[in-house]
C-alpha cells in the first residue's frame, strides 16, 4: 500500500514538475538542506544554486511510484526524468511543521 504524499512534499513535487523555482524553494525551511548523494546544500541560496545547475535547471520531472510515511516525514520513490539523471531515485524528507527541513536523494 502506498501512503498519501505529505502536503509539503506534494508541493515540492508539483513545483518540480511545473517547474516553479520560487515555490520549490518556499517548500523548505529557512535552514533547509538538500543532501544529493552526500553533497549538502544548506539554505535557500545554496539550494537555489544546486537546483539551477542540477535540478530544475536540468528540467527534472518526478513521477511518484511509492510513498512511505515516517514519524518525521516521508520516503518517496520516483521515476526521474529530464536532461540529467534519468531513472528511479529515493527521496527521503524530514519535515518541520508544513515545511521540508531536509531532502535526501539516493538511488
Amino acid at each position: 500500500m502506498t501512503d498519501t504524499v505529505p502536503e509539503p512534499v506534494a508541493q515540492l513535487i508539483a513545483a518540480t514538475n511545473s517547474p516553479d523555482l520560487e515555490t520549490f524553494l518556499d517548500t523548505f525551511t529557512s535552514d533547509g538542506v538538500v543532501d544529493d548523494w552526500g553533497r549538502t546544500f544548506l539554505g535557500r541560496p545554496e539550494i537555489r544554486h544546486w537546483s539551477d545547475n542540477e535540478y530544475l535547471g536540468k528540467q527534472v520531472t518526478l513521477e511518484v511510484t511509492s510513498v512511505q510515511n515516517t514519524p518525521t516525514g516521508a520516503i518517496v520513490v520516483a521515476q526521474v526524468g529530464g536532461n540529467g539523471f534519468n531513472g528511479p531515485s529515493t527521496f527521503s524528507f524530514l519535515l518541520s511543521g508544513n515545511k521540508i527541513q531536509r531532502m535526501t536523494i539516493r538511488e
